[in-house]
């Protein structure tokens, strides 16, 4: 990822607390960023105004209910208010729209997943285009060392290995039809994986997807959210509150 050197510095620190932590520290930024920058570029008395009319519509439309052509006039006037409004949201919206997509981007790719420990078992499951069949070896770097057979046969589109292996990044070669293709491997005790799945464009080999399991952050009553659930909830609370406080329209 092009801005993990950015990145990294800033928030990895953070990974060393409880993921829940993590993602409430997070999302504070985030909706603090968010709710900045759209104080500063919007006009809060001119959003006031609109929102103002924009009552003052909906109570006029409920005092002239009877009249239908006098209810189409104001939900004309409404709309039009409404989109000026909307207008004016969206600079601040696009402003904020790039930092926050490398910012998810970060995170998905850090904080989904539980890592694969050292000295664990962890597997690398394949699948294969319509048609391959035959035998796919593997081949391990030092550190590494495969714990069934390092040659299986294709069944079924699909086949899969099990490892172990030392702390360090590597890379798994498979080989089939004569062709390799290598596989990132990440094994730490830290919050760090390399891309759980990897997909290969009109090759013999689909995908190569690791074991690693997806990481749980938040349980609310037996309902089991990863990071992005659990961003969403808390991200709406702090936004929420960040607008009240501030007193934003």
């Amino acid at each position: 990822m092009v801005f993990e050197s950015i990145l990294n510095p800033l928030f990895s620190p953070l990974l060393a607390l409880d993921p829940l932590y993590f993602i409430l520290i997070m999302s504070f930024l985030v909706s603090l960023l968010i709710t900045l920058v759209y104080k500063w570029m919007t006009d809060q008395v001119l959003m006031k105004e609109l929102k103002d009319k924009l009552k003052e519509h909906q109570q006029k439309m409920k005092e002239h209910k009877g009249d239908t052509k006098k209810v189409l006039e104001l939900q004309k006037s409404a709309m039009d208010l409404n989109m000026k409004y909307m207008l004016h949201s969206l600079k601040p919206t696009l402003v904020t729209f790039l930092p926050i997509i490398i910012i998810f981007g970060w995170l998905a790719n850090t904080i989904a997943y539980e890592p694969l420990l050292p000295n664990q078992q962890f597997s690398a499951a394949l699948t294969f285009v319509d048609g391959i069949s035959g035998n796919v070896q593997v081949d391990v770097p030092q550190g590494v060392r495969v714990t069934g057979n390092s040659t299986k046969t294709i069944e079924g589109g699909k086949t899969e290995f099990t490892f172990k292996g030392e702390e360090g990044d590597y890379l798994l070669v498979f080989t089939v039809n004569e062709k390799s293709f290598e596989k990132e491997v990440s094994i730490t005790s830290q919050q760090k994986y390399a891309p759980v799945t990897k997909t290969f464009r009109n090759e013999p080999i689909k995908t190569v997807t690791l074991s690693n399991t997806k990481l749980i952050v938040l349980n609310l009553f037996g309902w089991k959210l990863g990071w992005l659930g659990a961003y969403i909830i808390t991200s709406i609370v702090f936004s929420m509150g960040l607008r009240k406080l501030m007193k934003l329209h």
